[in-house]
C-alpha cells in the first residue's frame, strides 16, 4: 500500500511541537499541548462531547477488529464500576504467528531514524487528542475514574507523559552523531583515518503490561518510549481495562500503515478470563522490553524471572506525610482532604500514612492536638464529600471488589476517625461508591507488643483508606518516614512544616532514600498529582518503582548504539 504520510509532511506538520517538547523538558516550565477542558474538542477535526460519547457508545457490544496476524478466538467481558457490560469483544493472539510478525516490520522502522519515528508517534497522539472525549468514556467505565478525572487522566494528562517520553526518547539517540571523521596523527607516518557510523537500534519487542486504574496514564510513557526508540509494542491490557488501550493499538496501526510502516509494530494481546498471558509473554525470548504498573509481588516476578528483557516496574508504595506545623491550618487540611478523596485513593500516588505528633502541632491559630488534628482533617473530608453530586464528582467508583474489601477490613485494625459511607450515583444506580475512612493508629505500638498497628501501616492498603499515626515528635516520624521509604517504597512524600530544622530533616530523607518531596501544599496543587515535562512521578530509587516517568534512564536503555567502522 502507498504511504498516504510522508516523513516530510509529518515533520512539518510535528517537528514544532516535538521542539517545544524538547524545550519543555530542558527548562520544566509549565507546558501542554492537549487542553484539559472539554469544551476546547470540537473543531478542526476533533470530537466534541456529543460526539465523543456517541463514538463510544457505537463500540459498546461490538468487536474491535485489529487486523492482526494469528487471530485465533475472539475475547473480552469488561464490566464497568458504574456497572454497565461494555460487551466489546477483541482478537486473541496466536503468539507464534504474531511475534514473528510484529519483528517482521522492525527493521524499516529502525533505520526510518529518530526524527522519522518521533513525528510519527506524535501523528498517533494527535489522532488520540482529537478522540479525547471517546477515550475519557472508555476510562471511565474501565478504571471507574469519574467523567471529568477520566477526561483529563486519561486524555491530555496521558498524552503529555506519552510526548513527554517521546521528546526524552529523541533527545537520548541523537546524542551520538549519526557519523564521525575519525584521525589519529601518527608522527611521520600517514595518519589513521576511520570513518564511523553509529546507529540506534532496537532491543526487540516490548511487552507493556496495563493497569485497571489508570490504563492509558501509566500505559503511555513505555509504549511512545519502546516505539519511538525503534522497538515494535505488544500491548497486555488488564482484563477489566482493555478498551482504552485496544483504541490506542487502533490509533497506532492506522498511522503507521498510512506513514508506509508495518501495522504490526504495535499490536494487542487480550486474553480469555484467567488465561494469565502476561507470565507467558513475559519470558519469551522475542520479548526485551517490559514495562509494568500493578502489584509488588507480579513485578518482583517480572524483575527475577524475565531475565532477557529490561523490566520497568511501578509496584506498591506506602506515601507518607509528615505533619508538625503550618502556618495555614485550613489550607492544609482542605488540601489533604481533597488529595485523600479523589479517585477514592486509587490513585498510587495518594497519602495513606499521616504522622502526626501525639503531643499536637502547631499552628496559626494556637497548637492543635493530636485528636484535634485527625477530628478536623475528618471533618473536612466529610464537608468535601457532604454534596452526594460533588462526592460523586471527586470520587469516581470503587475499581474492583478488593478495594472494596480493605476499605471494610480498615475499620477494625484501630479507632476510626471518619468512617466510610456509601454514596448513591442516581446516574449509574450499579457503581459502587464509598467515602474515605480514616483511622488512628500509634506508631509507638510495635510487632514485639503484641499490636497490630505497625502492620497496618507498614502495608500499602490500596484505595480509600488512611492512618493518622501517632509518633512521639517530630524526629520520630522523620525516623518512621525513612523506615517505611527504606522498607516499602513510596511514589510521593508530604510534609507541613514551619520549622527549618525539620524541614531539612524531612528533605535529607527524601535525597537519601530517594523520594519525590512535597512541601506545605495548601493551595490547588495536591501531593498526588505530577504535571508532565515537570514533575518527575516516581524516582526509580526505592521499592516503589525501579523507573520514573520521565527522565533519561527511562528511555536510554530500550535501545542500544551500534557502531560500523570503515577506512576513510
Amino acid at each position: 500500500m502507498a504511504a498516504e504520510l510522508t516523513a516530510h509532511q509529518l515533520i512539518a506538520q510535528h517537528r514544532p511541537t516535538l521542539d517545544q517538547a524538547l524545550e519543555a523538558i530542558r527548562t520544566r516550565a509549565y507546558w501542554s499541548p492537549h487542553p484539559e477542558h472539554p469544551k476546547a474538542y470540537g473543531e478542526h477535526g476533533s470530537l466534541g462531547m456529543a460526539e465523543g460519547k456517541a463514538a463510544f457508545d457505537a463500540l459498546l457490544g461490538t468487536r474491535l477488529d485489529l487486523g492482526q496476524p494469528g487471530t485465533d478466538d475472539w475475547v473480552g467481558g469488561e464490566v464497568s464500576p458504574y456497572g454497565i457490560e461494555l460487551g466489546v469483544s477483541y482478537p486473541h493472539a496466536d503468539v507464534d504467528v504474531l511475534l514473528p510478525a510484529m519483528r517482521a516490520g522492525m527493521r524499516a522502522w529502525r533505520d526510518a531514524g529518530a526524527e522519522t519515528r518521533a513525528v510519527v508517534c506524535l501523528e498517533i497522539l494527535k489522532r488520540i487528542s482529537d478522540r479525547t472525549h471517546e477515550f475519557a468514556h472508555a476510562v471511565m467505565h474501565t478504571s471507574g475514574q469519574a467523567f471529568m478525572m477520566a477526561f483529563q487522566a486519561g486524555g491530555p494528562h496521558a498524552q503529555d507523559r506519552g510526548l513527554e517520553a517521546v521528546a526524552y526518547a529523541y533527545v537520548e539517540q541523537v546524542r551520538t552523531p549519526d557519523t564521525a571523521e575519525w584521525t589519529k596523527p601518527q608522527g611521520k607516518r600517514d595518519p589513521l583515518a576511520l570513518t564511523k557510523q553509529f546507529t540506534p537500534v532496537p532491543r526487540g519487542i516490548a511487552l507493556l503490561i496495563g493497569c485497571n486504574t489508570f490504563p492509558t496514564w501509566n500505559g503511555y510513557p513505555g509504549l511512545f518510549a519502546s516505539l519511538a526508540t525503534g522497538n515494535a509494542v505488544l500491548v497486555k491490557p488488564h482484563p477489566r481495562a482493555v478498551l482504552p488501550l485496544a483504541l490506542t493499538v487502533a490509533v497506532a496501526r492506522e498511522v503507521l500503515t498510512e506513514a508506509g510502516f508495518d501495522p504490526n509494530l504495535v499490536a494487542l494481546a487480550a486474553e480469555r478470563p484467567g488465561e494469565g498471558i502476561a507470565k507467558t509473554l513475559a519470558v519469551r525470548p522475542e520479548v526485551r522490553i517490559i514495562d509494568y504498573t500493578g502489584s509488588t509481588e507480579f513485578g518482583d516476578w517480572l524483575e527475577t524471572n524475565a531475565r532477557q528483557a529490561q523490566v520497568y516496574t511501578e509496584k506498591a508504595g506506602v506515601n507518607t506525610v509528615l505533619v508538625e506545623s503550618t502556618d495555614d491550618y485550613k489550607g492544609m487540611l482542605s488540601n489533604l482532604a481533597f488529595s485523600l478523596s479523589l479517585y477514592s485513593g486509587q490513585m498510587c500516588t495518594t497519602p495513606q500514612n499521616l504522622l502526626i505528633p501525639r503531643d499536637g502541632i502547631r499552628t496559626e491559630e494556637g497548637p492543635k492536638s493530636y485528636d484535634e488534628v485527625v477530628a478536623d482533617l475528618a471533618r473536612s473530608v466529610d464537608g468535601l464529600l457532604g454534596d452526594d453530586a460533588r462526592a460523586n464528582a471527586l470520587l469516581g467508583a470503587i475499581v474492583n471488589p478488593d478495594v472494596k474489601a480493605r476499605l471494610e477490613a480498615a475499620s477494625g485494625l484501630g479507632e476510626v476517625a471518619l468512617p466510610s459511607r456509601e454514596v448513591a450515583n442516581p446516574e449509574f444506580p450499579g457503581a459502587v461508591v464509598r467515602t474515605p475512612v480514616i483511622v488512628k493508629l500509634d506508631g509507638a505500638r510495635k510487632y514485639w507488643d503484641g499490636a497490630e498497628d505497625e502492620a497496618a501501616y507498614l502495608s500499602e492498603c490500596f484505595g480509600p483508606v488512611s492512618f493518622a499515626v501517632a509518633v512521639d515528635s517530630a524526629a520520630d516520624g522523620v525516623d518512621l518516614l525513612r523506615r517505611s521509604i527504606r522498607d516499602k517504597g513510596a511514589m510521593t512524600v508530604g510534609a507541613y512544616t514551619t520549622s527549618d530544622e525539620v524541614e531539612q530533616a524531612v528533605q535529607e530523607v527524601c535525597f537519601e532514600e530517594c523520594a519525590q518531596l512535597s512541601l506545605n501544599l495548601t493551595g490547588g496543587v495536591y501531593v498526588n498529582q505530577t504535571a508532565a515535562f515537570s514533575d518527575f512521578h516516581g524516582s526509580g530509587g526505592n521499592a516503589a518503582a525501579n523507573s520514573a516517568l520521565c527522565d533519561g534512564a527511562f528511555v536510554a536503555n530500550r535501545f542500544r548504539i551500534v557502531e560500523v567502522r570503515r577506512e576513510a
